[in-house]
């Protein structure tokens, strides 16, 4: 067991920016790649899950100090906890853990059939838990109403090619985000998941809704990762209509909202970004990189974590944080250029992974899913695919555990 316990006073560093709200928590642990997700009970009480790094964390103190609790070697996506003490973890491998005494120890537990991930969890009351999966297909739901002691199963691939979000506002009614057969997709259930309604697609196919925020019971907030043109959809009737806007990142991930008009969104390829006109317009704050999650447990606190694990206050003088670099990139080499008959592409991997091999034209509209594998371990590998397509240019998507990236290539 290792414990960081660093005094916040000596290692913040004091630095002016457009915000005066969000600070990153230097003491707070350092990710191998990022922190995919956090969850925070109270002010006080929070857990974190370092992605590649494999590791769960816990602070009682609002971050100011953070206890490795446990660690696997698995990619933990995602991290819930339905009382102090009774929480549980996703991963993208096929493993789903459970603990009862608040993260001092982690049980692998048995879900039939057994889930290729876990991409999102929602605890609902005293014993309800949702989970969804996986970003990289099959879409399922997997629901416990009895504490997480047992779980049910539901099939979503007639509604989505793959789920990521899982929101619920009570034990009944709820909504799951993700990637449709058309485009970006938000489903919404009145009887706690037996039947869904599609309430949103984006119509561009290669599009997730990643992320989903709800506030003040009607209003939804989601992003928009694509590989073209990232997005913030709003509405502010429970669904019913809906307003789309334009984000600088297309691999957008996280989200979230003060009010109607101020909110941050970033992903994979940026840090904050800020609006204060409700997303016509953007601002980079300068702060944080691979940003995937935002927390807020009043209008006046929030935590958010990407590449760290940052915090937001009203009532900070400063803006104190060290910029942390983005997480690197896979080496993705392409070869011949240009393409004729085939395309051939190696990738080095650096760890296990999943990965989502699909050809866009160079407008963003989805062509074809030409490949999904897993990879078990560190390795380079190679693909080649028939490539019998019009002369001009394309865009190779590449999506993985640690990111979306798009490589364009020209077919002779």
């Amino acid at each position: 067991m290792k414990t960081t316990i660093l005094s916040i006073f000596t290692l913040l560093v004091s630095v002016t920016c457009l915000s005066q709200d969000w600070v990153e928590l230097s003491n707070s642990p350092q990710g191998n790649s990022r922190f995919d997700d956090i969850f925070f009970f109270n002010e006080n009480l929070g857990w974190a899950a370092d992605g590649g790094g494999s590791t769960v964390y816990k602070t009682t103190d609002g971050g100011i100090t953070w206890d490795e609790q446990f660690s696997a070697n698995v990619y933990m996506r995602n991290i819930e906890f339905l009382n102090e003490d009774v929480g549980f973890l996703g991963t993208l491998n096929s493993e789903f853990y459970k603990t009862t005494d608040g993260g001092q120890n982690w049980n692998l537990m048995t879900l039939s059939p057994n889930p290729e991930a876990i991409c999102g969890i929602e605890t609902v009351g005293d014993n309800t838990v949702f989970a969804v999966g996986a970003y990289f297909s099959p879409a399922h739901l997997y629901k416990s109403i009895d504490g997480g002691n047992t779980f049910t199963y539901t099939d979503m691939s007639a509604y989505a090619d793959g789920l990521v979000e899982v929101l619920f506002m009570d034990e009944n009614h709820g909504f799951v985000a993700g990637r449709g057969y058309d485009g970006g997709v938000i489903l919404e259930t009145f009887d706690g998941g037996d039947t869904w309604t599609e309430i949103f697609t984006t119509g561009v196919v290669g599009e997730y809704v990643w992320k989903l925020q709800l506030r003040d019971q009607i209003k939804i907030f989601g992003s928009v990762d694509s590989p073209s043109q990232g997005k913030l959809v709003k509405s502010f009737d429970g669904g019913a209509t809906w307003d789309i806007k334009n984000f600088p990142d297309p691999a957008v991930q996280a989200v979230g909202f003060i009010s109607d008009t101020r909110g941050w969104m970033g992903g994979h390829n940026s840090g904050f970004y800020e609006t204060n006109n409700g997303g016509d317009t953007w601002v980079d704050i300068n702060l944080g990189a691979s940003l995937n999650r935002f927390v807020f447990l009043s209008d006046n606190l929030a935590y958010a974590c990407g590449s760290r694990i940052y915090k937001f206050e009203m009532e900070l003088g400063v803006n104190d944080f060290s910029v942390t670099p983005k997480a690197g990139d896979l080496k993705v080499t392409i070869a011949p250029l240009p393409v004729r008959d085939r395309l051939n592409v190696q990738i080095e991997f650096v760890h296990d992974d999943n990965l989502l091999l699909e050809l866009y034209d160079i407008q963003g509209k989805f062509i074809k899913r030409l490949t999904r594998d897993n990879i078990p371990n560190a390795q380079t590998k190679e693909y080649s695919f028939d490539f019998p397509y019009a002369a001009g240019s394309y865009l190779l998507d590449i999506h993985t555990n640690y990111g979306r990236r798009q490589k364009m290539l020209i077919k002779e």
